[in-house]
């Protein structure tokens, strides 16, 4: 616990969440928004990250259907800084947490399993496709790194996140219709952050884990909780196919995340879906700064 953790991407759902939680336990933290740290330059890691250090990088470009019209955006962000990373963590000797996705998963099966970090990747659109990429340039510059899959992660604030936009809707009237045919593994951020810590603390062997909460729920099913956890009416939630909300980047059908493997590994389990988030719904909601970063 001693080692200085530097958060990559620290502005994010993630990194804000994960900064919050390593502060809390009194811990030293780099914190470092894209505005003190942008990973596409090479220049940038040479000058942040020093021997000995625990790099976590949340910094990503998300935005699935943007980056069907911007690959070159999306691989600068997904690829090439976190290959920027690993190489200058490499050379000084830091240690590397890299947070991908299960976008590098899709199964139209008919009895799919919820995937382990050794089964085979199909990623889907650029956004998947670059995700991907990201991590074997991780891996192959810095062999030791440790990449982490997480899905459908949300906080159920008042961000932008599926649960916080569900949320929202409850408190409204009328009927929603929401797909029932992407099926995962929804991840409340404070579970995956204090993941995160405990991979760093216990040293947790990679090449990859897989950290979600456990269980597989559809978009629907998940609304319908959200519903209910929130006392409005699950009938309100309608079920309709991906096929009737036609976007320009492709979902995964199923992309649920086992942790077998991860918790083998050493990886504390995380919390079954559903009673994640009931904690996450009843958690105050807080627009906390974050208190240490770059200058």
């Amino acid at each position: 616990m001693s080692s200085r953790i530097v958060i990559a991407g620290a502005g994010g759902q993630l990194g804000s969440s994960l900064t919050a939680q390593a502060q809390d336990q009194g811990r030293d933290v780099l914190a470092c928004t894209s505005s003190h740290w942008d990973i596409t330059d090479p220049a940038a890691a040479e000058a942040i990250v020093q021997r000995g250090d625990v790099v976590i990088n949340c910094a990503a470009y998300t935005d699935v259907d943007g980056a069907e019209s911007d690959e070159a955006a999306a691989y600068a962000v997904n690829v090439t800084g976190p290959e920027h990373i690993a190489r200058v963590c490499a050379r000084v000797g830091a240690r590397l947490l890299h947070v991908s996705t299960d976008y590098v998963f899709d199964t139209d099966a008919a009895a799919p399993q919820p995937f382990e970090p050794s089964d085979h990747t199909t990623p889907l659109g650029v956004y998947g496709r670059s995700k991907h990429a990201g991590e074997q340039a991780v891996l192959a510059a810095l062999p030791e790194a440790v990449v982490v899959r997480t899905a459908w992660v949300y906080t159920g604030g008042t961000g932008k996140d599926f649960v916080a936009v569900m949320r929202r809707l409850a408190a409204g009237d009328g009927p929603i219709d929401v797909v029932d045919d992407q099926t995962g593994s929804p991840t409340y951020v404070a579970d995956l952050a204090a993941a995160l810590l405990q991979i760093v603390d216990d040293r947790v062997p990679g090449p990859i884990l897989h950290a979600a909460n456990e269980g597989v729920v559809s978009r629907f099913d998940q609304a319908r909780a959200v519903f209910e956890e929130c006392g409005a009416d699950p009938a309100r939630v309608r079920p309709v196919s991906t096929a009737q909300f036609p976007r320009p980047a492709p979902r995964p059908t199923y992309s649920a995340l086992s942790g077998r493997e991860s918790v083998a590994a050493g990886m504390t389990p995380l919390r079954p879906w559903r009673p994640a988030l009931v904690a996450a719904l009843a958690a105050s909601v807080t627009d906390r700064p974050i208190t240490s970063t770059r200058d």
